[in-house]
């Protein structure tokens, strides 16, 4: 019997500690089974009719209704989740304090509202899994702390708002995103491919690509155990695209579970992505190709362009990458030239995604 509990005792102490996941307000109805509370709505008018649903609110193509034949899709990817105010004040200011989902490290503020679609935000750096992940809070309307402030999950970091583009003090929301930053030359690529100025450096919301955080949340309370990595590379996968080898890619040797098998001797790289574009593996190939191209996608008679927010162009088993999807690869590879030391006048602003 003694043998027995030592052997347990042994076997919980290997287990790796669970992390301290938090919802970010005081809003918690994601766990409630009401999520016209949880999320904060969107305006949508649709072949003569107003809606305000819900869903617009949640992660992934939830936008931007289009009918194709007798199918009505959502096409417009949000990368994120908007949480909605649970105290306004007598003008419907939101009251809601913003804190970190776990502890981890501030690495990043904006707060000038006119540098960002995501207006004032703040970007928590997280050491899970031997690697470094990031969570995001846009819109707020005061940020209270600073870079380089330890935090612990439920550590203070501003107060809801409604700064950025396309938000009211009605749609007042705390925009949150859970991410892995693409590449550490993200400035580069900036300037030979977006253009402007890029003011959020490697926090610039098109470097850091989003996973399903409501999703993460609910499997989370379900399996406190559950690690990032597992719940990322659990993620289903929708089509992969196998891309000149150089070695092994930044982004593995940042996120060392991502990668399947060995190697060595390998001439490619077959990486897998969901269809929102997330990578969930990386995969040496001995396929030989001497550009970026689709090696597989999940048969569709919907064009593919509708189901991956234009990262991918073809329908059933044909399949080719967009200009899109090409920029992505590029930057997730590191696979694009140096950039040359030029003046940009233009501003240049993180994609709209809260």
């Amino acid at each position: 019997m003694l043998r027995h509990l030592i052997l347990a005792l042994a076997l919980a102490a290997a287990l790796p500690a669970a992390t301290d996941l938090r919802l970010p307000t005081e809003n918690h109805h994601l766990f409630t089974g009401e999520p016209e509370r949880f999320y904060m709505y969107v305006d949508r008018t649709f072949e003569g009719q107003t809606s305000k649903p819900w869903e617009g609110g949640s992660f992934g193509l939830v936008r931007n209704a289009l009918r194709i034949d007798d199918q009505v899709l959502l096409t417009k990817f949000h990368e994120g989740i908007d949480i909605a105010p649970v105290n306004r004040d007598r003008a419907g200011n939101p009251l809601d304090l913003v804190s970190s989902i776990a502890d981890g490290r501030v690495v990043h503020i904006s707060p000038l509202a006119g540098r960002s679609n995501y207006g004032k935000y703040v970007v928590v750096e997280h050491p899970w899994d031997n690697s470094l992940i990031y969570s995001l809070y846009a819109h707020l309307a005061e940020i209270t702390c600073k870079p380089g402030d330890p935090v612990k999950s439920g550590s203070v970091l501003g107060r809801m708002g409604y700064t950025g583009a396309g938000i009211d003090r009605t749609r007042a929301h705390v925009h949150l995103e859970l991410t892995m930053m693409m590449s550490q030359r993200y400035d580069e690529w900036h300037k030979g491919t977006a253009g402007g100025m890029n003011y959020q450096g490697l926090f610039n919301g098109m470097n850091l690509t989003g996973a399903d955080v409501a999703r993460f949340f609910i499997d989370h309370k379900a399996n406190p155990q559950l690690r990032f990595s597992e719940f990322v590379t659990s993620t289903p996968v929708y089509f992969k695209v196998t891309v000149p080898s150089k070695g092994t890619p930044e982004f593995v040797t940042r996120h060392p579970w991502i990668r399947r098998g060995d190697a060595e001797g390998a001439v490619s790289w077959e990486v897998s992505f969901s269809a929102t574009g997330l990578p969930v593996a990386f995969a040496p190939s001995q396929r030989q190709v001497e550009a970026p191209v689709v090696t597989a996608i999940r048969p569709s008679t919907i064009p593919h362009r509708y189901l991956t927010r234009n990262l991918i162009t073809g329908q059933e088993d044909q399949a080719s990458l967009t200009s899109s999807g090409k920029q992505l690869v590029a930057l997730l590879t590191d696979d694009f030239p140096a950039a040359k030391q030029q003046a940009m006048d233009t501003p240049k602003t993180p994609a709209p995604k809260g």
